[in-house]
């Protein structure tokens, strides 16, 4: 791959009219400005998601008189919400547009976020931190989003970096919110008063980011969602392959004549590239000649079986118990699950651990753990694209990519649980390599789903989502009960057990189901 493909304008698939690289330096193009808001708006949804978590340990924990029990209650609360919002949109993705989700996600979610100040017992931080949960939804559309914008040879670097950068909000808030409130306590406000005024950066941010997205981004390569059916059969007949057998209102978005020139959305058709090196294939069919460097069987694939159909309850619930479905289930209720139950209590084991950190310095270490997303989770869907490539477009090359880093992190969390580590170096090496294959996991993941019943992407990558949601619930009940939510250690140790078991009790069923059509 050229460094250039990292600003220019991206070669696209004239079947789907998706990127073929990741201009993830050009927001002006519109595929560098769908990656950026993606990413951002992700970003700042998780930021603000988890916006308590680094004042809870200490200030608002004091200041609302809560005991440690109701501190660990509140952070299961919060993942209440997100479970059942993560459920739903992916549904809502395929019926609505991932665009119009996402921004709907931010703005409903910025509401509860601008009420937080008003908590003032253990009951009202319970109804707050569940409704703020509703920001945690917002990972099903950007992935969805993601995933229509760019093409199988990049949608795992892609999905993985718009996930990892995103789930970097988890890093931002731990130096964000004790900033904001240690510069407002040098002000001269009372703890109080500080912490509940710190919620107003990540709620400005919040719905600011909301409305950009609805103004400055279009919902598909080709435009409005309502209209992404127009163009799928146009662009088939015009490289000589068969008319789709499914209903128009089945299919995804793609552009205008595939023989235009250029694309209208800024970026290249694949035939402008291959004109120079490509024999015609079929003399019949002279649209064919240097236009794609798509086969035919690939080209009826795609257009038959990648197009995004109209989600009904019967195919949501066959998508759901789906073998290959309970797989991603179970492997990203262990990567994400246990990201978000950690990072919850991080910084309350590092102050516990090592009392002289104080609030803020804890705080900060714990910043660690999330911010690492910027590079592990790339990392993950970068290898995976890497290995589905060398392996000849092998989808279980990518599958055992995620089992092998379920099983790495799995084992180091039972080390750290069992040394239960006093010294910082320790810890936070310890740490680090867990949240290596932990987070590069979760990248992995999300690699593997676009190959898995295409038609229904929304609908894969919710129920998936909402998996790691339901992993972040019961991770966090196990913090919660062991020995009345202090017993970290321990919580380590067992959720390590269960992601070395989770892991593997799928490992041996094929990636994608037999017979699908596309996504190979």
């Amino acid at each position: 791959m050229k460094l250039s493909c990292l600003w220019e304008a991206p070669d696209v698939n004239p079947i789907n009219r998706k990127a073929r690289s990741v201009p993830f330096l050009n927001v002006f193009d519109v595929y560098g400005r769908v990656f950026f808001f993606s990413w951002w708006g992700f970003m700042v949804a998780f930021w603000a998601w988890y916006a308590f978590p680094p004042l809870l340990t200490h200030t608002i924990k004091n200041n609302l008189h809560l005991s440690s029990a109701e501190v660990a209650n509140s952070n299961i609360v919060s993942l209440c919400a997100t479970l059942f919002v993560r459920f739903v949109a992916g549904p809502a993705c395929d019926r609505f547009g991932p665009r119009h989700v996402f921004a709907g996600v931010l703005l409903i979610g910025s509401i509860p976020l601008g009420l937080a100040p008003v908590v003032h017992d253990a009951q009202g931080l319970y109804i707050s931190r569940f409704f703020i949960g509703i920001l945690g939804g917002s990972f099903v559309p950007c992935q969805v989003w993601s995933t229509g914008f760019f093409d199988k040879n990049v949608v795992g670097t892609a999905n993985a970096l718009t996930g990892g950068w995103g789930n970097a909000g988890g890093g931002l808030t731990y130096f964000v919110m004790p900033a904001v409130f240690d510069s407002l306590v040098a002000r001269g406000y009372s703890d109080g008063v500080a912490w509940r005024v710190t919620f107003i950066v990540p709620l400005i941010i919040t719905m600011t980011t909301g409305v950009a997205m609805l103004l400055l981004c279009p919902d598909t390569p080709t435009g409005k969602w309502s209209e992404r059916h127009l163009h799928a059969d146009q662009n088939l007949a015009s490289h000589g392959g068969n008319t789709p057998t499914i209903p128009t209102d089945r299919v995804v978005d793609v552009p205008g004549r595939i023989t235009d020139k250029a694309s209208s959305t800024g970026g290249n058709s694949i035939h402008e590239v291959e004109k120079e090196k490509k024999p015609p294939q079929l003399n019949d069919h002279t649209n064919w000649d240097h236009e794609a460097a798509l086969s035919r069987e690939e080209m009826l694939e795609t257009a038959k079986g990648e197009v995004i159909q109209k989600p009904t309850w019967g195919m949501v619930a066959r998508i759901l118990v789906s073998p290959q479905t309970l797989f991603h289930i179970l492997t990203y209720m262990c990567s994400f699950g246990g990201e978000l139950a950690i990072n919850s209590i991080l910084g309350s084991y590092y102050a516990k651990n090592f009392p002289s950190l104080g609030q803020t310095n804890a705080a900060n270490w714990a910043a660690m753990f999330g911010f690492l997303n910027v590079v592990t989770r790339p990392l993950g869907g970068v290898i995976s694209d890497i290995l589905y490539k060398a392996t000849g477009r092998s989808v279980w090359a990518k599958k055992i990519w995620v089992v092998a880093c379920g099983c790495l992190t799995g084992a180091l969390l039972i080390l750290i649980g069992k040394l239960d580590p006093h010294h910082l170096p320790t810890m936070v090496g310890l740490v680090a390599l867990m949240a290596v294959f932990l987070e590069a996991g979760n990248g992995a993941n999300f690699a593997l789903v676009p190959h898995v019943h295409p038609h229904a992407n929304g609908v894969v990558s919710g129920i998936t989502g909402a998996g790691g949601n339901l992993g972040g619930v019961v991770f966090a009940i196990i913090f919660r009960f062991m020995n009345a939510g202090t017993d970290y250690a321990k919580a380590f140790w067992v959720i390590g057990i269960m992601n070395i078991g989770l892991n593997l009790c799928l490992c041996w069923v094929a990636p994608v189901p037999k017979g699908q059509i596309g996504g190979h």
